[in-house]
C-alpha cells in the first residue's frame, strides 16, 4: 500500500516517534504513523475497537494475552477497544521510515453491519457473525489490501461525498475480515468444533486429508449439503471457494516443509497434495511473489 501524494504534502512531522495524522469521517477515524527513528517500548491505546495494518517498515508488537510478534507491510492486527499496545522500531531511520494506519471504529457501528449481516446473510447451524474481542494478527488477502488502499485514499481526499464513499467500503471490509477470523477460527479449532458446525467439519476433513486427492462432491456429503447451497454457504463464511480452501492448505503446508532443508522442491510438491510441479510453481508464486526455490533459498538465508 502507498500513502498519497495529498497526504504526504499535507502532513506535519512534529515528532520522529509516532508521527500521528489524523483524518475523522461519520463513525471512523483512520490514523497513520510515521517513525524515523529506533525506539522501544512505545505506548499506545484506542478508545474504540481498530484495525492496524503495516505500510511500510517492521514493529515488534507486544500485547496483553502475552502475543509478541514482528509487524510486517501487508500485515493487519484487531485490537478490542482500550488494548494497550508496547511497540518497539528496531529498524525505523530517516532514510527508511516505520509507516502504519490505525482505523479505529465505533462500536455502535460495527455492530450494526454484523447485525444486518446476521440478518440477511445468517450462517448455518445458529452460529452468529462477531467482530473478535480479542486480538486478532493476520495477512491481508489482495481484497482486504485493495480496500485498505481505497480508504487511504477517500479519507485523504477532498470530496463532498466522501463520508457515503467510506462507509460502503468500511462495510466491505468488515465483512471480510470477519470472514478472514472465521476461516483462522475453522481452521485452529475444526476438531472441537466438527460435532455442531459442518462448515468446521469440512475444514477439519480437508486439513486431515490435504495430501489427498479431495473431490468437492465429497466435501458436500460430510457436509449433508447440495453443490449449489455448499458452494454459497462455504464461500460467504469463509471468503473464499472451497477449492481456493484447499489450494490455500496445500500452498501453507508447502511454505513450511520448504524450510526444511531436507525437502526437495519436487517431494514438497508431491507432500502438499499436488499432482502437477508447474501447477504448484504457479500458485506458490501467485501467493508469496516468490518461486517455490526462490522461496526455499530466502528460508535457508533467513536461517
Amino acid at each position: 500500500m502507498e500513502l498519497t501524494e495529498s497526504f504526504l504534502r499535507s502532513r506535519k512531522i512534529e515528532t520522529l516517534v509516532e508521527n500521528r495524522s489524523t483524518f475523522t469521517l461519520d463513525h471512523t477515524e483512520l490514523s497513520i504513523f510515521e517513525t524515523h527513528q529506533q525506539a522501544e517500548n512505545v505506548y499506545l491505546k484506542f478508545s474504540d475497537p481498530v484495525l492496524a495494518s503495516m505500510l511500510m517498515g517492521k514493529k515488534i508488537m507486544h500485547l496483553n494475552q502475552h502475543m509478541d510478534f514482528d509487524f510486517l507491510p501487508g500485515e493487519s492486527v484487531i485490537l478490542p477497544s482500550d488494548e494497550v499496545m508496547c511497540i518497539d522500531f528496531p529498524e525505523a531511520s530517516i532514510k527508511n521510515p516505520t509507516k502504519c494506519l490505525a482505523m479505529a471504529f465505533e462500536q455502535a457501528r460495527l455492530d450494526k453491519i454484523l447485525d444486518n449481516l446476521n440478518e440477511i446473510r445468517p450462517k448455518i447451524d445458529n452460529q452468529e457473525w462477531k467482530f473478535t474481542n480479542s486480538n486478532f494478527h493476520f495477512t491481508n488477502d489482495v481484497a482486504i489490501q485493495h480496500i485498505l488502499q481505497r480508504l487511504i485514499f477517500i479519507f485523504t481526499e477532498q470530496h463532498p461525498s466522501k463520508d457515503i464513499f467510506a462507509d460502503l467500503m468500511i462495510q466491505e471490509l468488515i465483512i471480510r475480515i470477519v470472514q478472514t477470523e472465521t476461516k483462522t477460527f475453522y481452521s485452529k479449532n475444526a476438531n472441537k468444533l466438527s460435532s455442531n458446525n459442518r462448515i468446521a467439519h469440512v475444514v477439519g476433513y480437508i486439513k486431515e486429508n490435504i495430501r489427498e486427492h479431495i473431490q468437492v462432491e465429497q466435501l458436500c456429503k460430510i457436509a449433508c449439503m447440495s453443490e449449489s447451497n455448499f458452494y454459497r454457504v462455504f464461500k460467504e463464511e469463509l471468503g473464499l471457494s472451497p477449492i481456493e480452501f484447499i489450494i490455500e492448505e496445500r500452498i501453507k503446508l508447502a511454505s513450511s516443509l520448504l524450510k526444511n532443508p531436507e525437502f526437495r522442491i519436487k517431494d514438497v510438491y508431491f507432500e502438499s497434495g499436488f499432482n502437477s510441479l508447474s501447477y504448484f510453481n504457479r500458485m506458490f508464486k501467485k501467493k508469496f511473489k516468490l518461486s517455490p526455490s526462490e522461496y526455499k533459498h530466502q528460508a535457508a538465508t533467513i536461517s
